[in-house]
């Protein structure tokens, strides 16, 4: 799937995705829940950077919990865009957000950031020097010593262990609701849209773009999760 057919599908979900994920809330919450912690010696005012913020829920749950940072989300879907300032409007903090509807390359300026978030996006792009790159571009706006989080779905998919997984995985999306026929899409999509590739591997181009040995924080299902610093430059 190219980017702009990514793009047209996240923009056909927007107004209905966060309704059709409820019931799998817990995996958000549990990931931005540790997430605040994750951050939580940053300095007062702390600025952020969003990397395929979606409908903002993890600026949401972030600024909630500190009031005073600023926030720059990155998304290329319109729709998502809209639904994520919609959101920062209703709960009063648009104020303390950007919104940039596109790629990270084509953000203006180059401010530096105390820290990013970039959650199940790389996974997306297949060739491993492209997400090297995009990693990199992350680290690119972020100060020495800055912090990304990221999360992507994770195992080695040759491995008898996937095959359990991802068994268990999809019996959690039919438990949740999820409808068969999407169900189906996202076992097709996993199969050439989306680039698993062993936790230890994604580590490794994390660390390759500019980080320190990432950290994994949070594993629920698929969802691996991990937190990095920026090297100095």
């Amino acid at each position: 799937m190219d980017s702009a057919e990514l793009e047209a599908t996240f923009d056909k979900q927007s107004t209905t995705y966060d309704e059709q994920w409820a019931r799998l809330a817990a995996f958000r919450e549990g990931i931005h829940l540790l997430l605040g912690s994750v951050f939580a010696r940053l300095p007062h005012g702390a600025r952020m950077l969003c990397v395929g913020a979606g409908t903002g829920a993890e600026i949401h749950a972030l600024a909630t919990r500190f009031p005073d940072w600023t926030f720059t989300a990155v998304e290329p879907s319109s729709g998502m865009v809209e639904v994520a300032r919609e959101r920062a409007r209703k709960h009063g903090y648009a104020h303390r957000c950007t919104f940039h509807t596109g790629y990270l390359d084509s953000l203006p300026g180059s401010d530096c950031f105390d820290c990013a978030t970039s959650l199940l996006v790389s996974q997306f792009i297949l060739n491993t020097e492209q997400r090297t790159c995009f990693f990199r571009s992350i680290a690119d706006r972020l100060k020495p010593g800055g912090i990304l989080a990221s999360s992507d779905l994770a195992s080695d998919v040759t491995s008898d262990e996937y095959k359990s997984l991802l068994a268990v995985w999809l019996r959690t999306m039919a438990a949740a609701d999820v409808p068969p026929e999407r169900i189906l899409q996202m076992q097709n999509a996993y199969a050439k849209d989306v680039a698993i590739l062993a936790p230890s591997n994604v580590a490794a181009i994390i660390a390759s773009a500019g980080f320190a040995a990432p950290i994994q924080f949070y594993q629920a299902g698929l969802i691996h999760a991990w937190y990095a610093q920026r090297l100095p430059r």
